[in-house]
């Protein structure tokens, strides 16, 4: 077989192999909110995050010339801006979103200010698994060179689906997240829950960053990440905040933002930039499916700021 042989199958296959690559920090971010939202608290600031830990984990990998210990120090990163936004949340009379916001703006501008020496040198990549093996053609191996983050973040969206249904842990976030007043009753500490789940978003977040500094699209710039922390709040709102959901919708959102790159690869001689825009257009028209307050909020934590 030669390449011409794909013929028609060039579009669907560039789109697979898109939807893999780029849903890959959609479901980690998307992962990291659904952690965070189901202990009663709302975190707008992972764009922020995001940015960060793609700077952080691409500078650390740089240092070291070791891939993954970028993305436990993006991991690090991202979890001491969910603390510190969990502790400030904690206070009296503090808005969430408003905190959220601040700390969007705060984490990428750190991010630029310390990451402009790390622009033009070249960090290890993260590997990938080639389950195109089997063939040979070219764009076959490509479409299926899967990044190992990937298989983690599906294996992660089962692990936290499984904690929320058959774990004490997830027992008790669900019940922080649904009623203060309960929680307390139980003798529990939900500003204290709150920050740890907070943390533990974040971290995943960080991680979502240093996925795309590391692998795809593989270097650091200031304009990495395109909303996609953002977005994530929209995804985690269609999911109904169910993990195992989170990674079908990150995948469709992967699948919308691959639509330009796979008609230009195939040749498509006008128009397709205008899919470029194909995941804001999506993310607006989440949030407009869902702006019923009777539709949108169905299985939302009872504590969540958007909810009352």
């Amino acid at each position: 077989m030669n390449e011409a042989d794909i013929g028609l199958w060039a579009v669907p296959l560039a789109i697979l192999a898109g939807a893999i690559r780029v849903s890959t920090p959609f479901l980690f971010v998307s992962l990291g909110e659904v952690l965070t939202e189901r202990s009663g608290r709302i975190n707008l600031g992972l764009e922020g995050t995001l940015v960060f830990g793609a700077m952080s984990g691409y500078a650390v990998a740089y240092l070291t010339a070791l891939p993954w210990i970028g993305v436990l120090a993006a991991a690090l990163a991202g979890s001491l801006f969910g603390l510190f936004h969990g502790l400030v949340c904690s206070l009296p009379r503090v808005n969430d979103i408003a905190i959220g916001i601040a700390l969007m703006l705060l984490g990428t501008g750190l991010a630029y200010f310390f990451g402009k020496p790390y622009i033009q040198p070249v960090a290890p990549d993260l590997p990938a698994i080639n389950f195109g093996w089997w063939s040979d053609l070219p764009q076959v191996q490509v479409a299926l060179r899967v990044n190992v983050l990937f298989l983690i973040g599906i294996l992660l969206a089962g692990l936290l689906w499984w904690m929320f249904r058959a774990t004490r842990i997830g027992l008790l976030i669900r019940v922080v997240g649904d009623s203060t007043d309960a929680a307390r009753a139980m003798g529990l500490k939900p500003a204290f829950i709150r920050t740890l789940a907070t943390a533990a978003g974040g971290a995943f977040a960080g991680v979502a960053g240093a996925y795309l500094s590391l692998f795809y699209p593989g270097s650091w710039s200031e304009g990495i990440s395109s909303g996609q922390g953002l977005m994530a709040v929209a995804l985690v709102i269609f999911a109904r905040w169910n993990p195992i959901a989170c990674f079908w919708v990150a995948i469709l959102f992967g699948g919308t933002g691959a639509l330009g790159p796979a008609l230009q690869s195939a040749g498509i001689p006008g128009g397709y930039y205008l899919f470029y825009a194909a995941p804001y257009v999506l993310t607006l028209g989440l949030l407009i499916a869902t702006s019923s307050p009777t539709r949108a909020m169905a299985g939302a934590p009872g504590e969540l700021s958007i909810s009352k």
